[in-house]
């Protein structure tokens, strides 16, 4: 196994991480032999080279996973249960040094890559129930003539490729429900953050999951790695947590083989502060649904639609909690905001501002982005925002919030739902008639009442319109990776 040792710079954790592909069992290089430098974002700086996988390797990736499709799917539920629960209880046990790496190539504090591995855990530990619950069905036809007997079969070898906002946590609810439904995978992470992926592979082969069954290729050419599996005629089912834009390309590759597909795309998220709400609980709630990861998340909420006589004590007082957080190197003690992932991202978070204050808002607090070393934006908060900038109709993932007044709740829910995306929603009220109503009046997939976070392993995540298809977690989470088998039996 080729590994780094990498320091945090700022503590004392260090950690190891793999540098190599690992397929149908073992770790290697490239058959081009080459690499790709993983980036602090913090620094700019290179952390370590890890190899950079082309479409012979993701071939190679692909043929192992068939292999091992068979015996995988055979092997006992209680014994796909155990594996998973080991592997949850190995991260459990690594949490300082998966924080350290997620930190490191990712960019958020420990604090948070600490929760992060928490609730990424917590998907293994999930589905190793799960695994154990996958039901079928018997009955008779109404004529009493014939059994009905319907079983469930894991659906094949499965594509997964994740983004690199939660390394770890979008590959646990991924790689958990395929595990325990009897799937093997091939799975790509970002280019930006292979190490976690990597160190989460080790940990699988630690818990014992068989060779073949889990299949890493970290790439630069993501399109010719997935394009491949998808052209492979034994994939079955691709998941893929990403862009709209490539989602639809996905979805597209997808149709000559009638693969099956579960896509959790962008999103648009409004937080709507309602009449007469708490505006105190209301702000809390919006630190944690806007400023999770730095903001860079789907369910990020990015359009604060404030009931008018609420709406400048809402700004007023989010910018002063926004404003009064600290913002450093991951790795550093108290800080609270990292560096955005590069600079592409925080160009786009600046331009979306620079639009918004052209168009006539006026920045409460940031809205500059920082000079010096590292990708850093700091907390902005904008009012008086024109309802035709950029941002309104753009996923932000930055740490920027748009607040804008309203009068009438059929007013706020057409703002809400003008959009193309439908992932989350959140709504403020100390009303229960208007929060179930609203709830029900706004096009998305979840709704937080009077919270800021939805994401839990117990609840199926997803969205409507173009955020995507399908749901991960929750009991429904494993049917993404099972099939219906139906058998008809004569009664004698």
């Amino acid at each position: 196994m080729t590994t780094t040792s990498t320091s945090t710079r700022s503590t004392s954790t260090e950690f190891a991480s793999p540098t190599g592909l690992f397929i149908g069992g073992s770790w290697g290089e490239a058959r081009s032999g080459e690499t790709f430098d993983v980036l602090d974002p913090a620094t700019g700086e290179v952390i370590t080279s890890v190899a950079d996988g082309g479409v012979v390797d993701a071939e190679a990736a692909m043929a192992a996973a068939t292999q091992a499709q068979a015996s995988w799917a055979a092997t006992a539920p209680r014994e796909r249960s155990v594996i998973l629960r080991r592997a949850f209880e190995l991260i459990i046990e690594r949490t300082e040094e998966l924080a350290a790496i997620i930190t490191a190539e990712m960019g958020k504090p420990l604090a948070d890559a600490r929760g992060e591995v928490a609730y990424g855990a917590e998907f293994f530990r999930w589905f190793s129930e799960e695994a154990v619950r996958i039901s079928g069905d018997h009955t008779l036809t109404g004529d009493g003539k014939n059994r009905i007997i319907v079983t469930r079969a894991p659906v094949g070898p499965c594509i997964l490729v994740t983004p690199w906002n939660f390394p770890l946590a979008m590959g646990t609810r991924k790689i958990g429900p395929a595990l325990a439904a009897g799937c093997t995978v091939v799975f790509k992470p970002a280019e930006q953050t292979p190490l976690t992926a990597l160190a989460l592979a080790d940990i699988l082969v630690d818990a014992g999951v068989p060779d073949g069954v889990v299949n890493v290729v970290p790439t630069t050419d993501a399109a010719g790695v997935v394009g491949s599996w998808m052209a492979s005629g034994t994939a079955r089912k691709i998941s893929f947590t990403g862009s709209t834009e490539v989602g639809k390309i996905l979805l597209a590759q997808a149709a000559p083989t009638v693969m099956r597909t579960s896509m959790e795309l962008g999103g648009n998220a409004p937080f709507i502060v309602a009449e007469g709400a708490d505006v105190d609980r209301a702000v809390d709630g919006a630190m944690v649904a806007k400023m999770r990861n730095m903001g860079e998340a789907c369910t990020a909420a990015n359009r604060f639609f404030v009931h008018r006589p609420l709406a400048a004590e809402f700004a007023d007082k989010l910018a002063a909690k926004m404003g009064a957080l600290t913002v450093g190197a991951g790795s550093a003690d108290g800080v609270e905001v990292g560096p955005l992932i590069d600079q592409d991202g925080r160009a786009k978070v600046q331009r979306l501002v620079d639009d918004a204050l052209d168009r006539g808002a006026r920045a409460v607090v940031g809205g500059t982005e920082n000079s010096g070393p590292g990708y850093f934006y700091p907390p902005t908060v904008l009012d008086s925002v024109d309802s035709a900038s950029e941002l309104m109709s753009t996923e932000i993932f930055g740490p920027v919030a748009a607040v804008v007044p309203y009068d009438t709740e059929d007013e706020v829910i057409s703002l809400a739902n003008d959009t193309e995306w439908g992932l989350v929603g959140y709504v403020f009220t100390q009303d229960i008639d208007r929060a179930l109503r609203m709830g029900e009046r706004l096009e998305v997939g979840m709704v937080g009442l009077n919270t800021g976070l939805v994401s839990n392993p117990a609840a199926p995540f997803g969205g409507v319109k173009q955020s995507g298809l399908g749901r991960e977690g929750g009991k429904v989470g494993i049917d993404e990776f099972l099939e219906y088998k139906y058998f008809a039996v004569p009664r004698s």
